[in-house]
């Protein structure tokens, strides 16, 4: 009986190291896919327009009244 888990931990690491082969070579296309399709504002222009509204407005602050 011992002769057959030396056996079974030799499939077992096999097993290991077949899924982290597929797994690195998932990563590598997904890598690969990636590349270049990222926007990088190389224009210039940011995507955000007017964030704070016309600068002519001043805003009213008023006391609260009563107590």
């Amino acid at each position: 009986m011992s002769s057959e888990k030396p056996e079974a931990n030799a499939d077992d690491t096999h097993a290991s190291e077949e899924t982290k082969r597929k797994f690195r070579e998932a990563l590598e296309r997904k890598k690969q896919q990636s590349q270049g399709k990222g926007t990088d504002h190389l224009d210039g222009e940011s995507a955000i327009h007017a964030a704070h509204g016309p600068a002519s407005h001043q805003r009213e602050f008023r006391r609260k009244s009563g107590g």
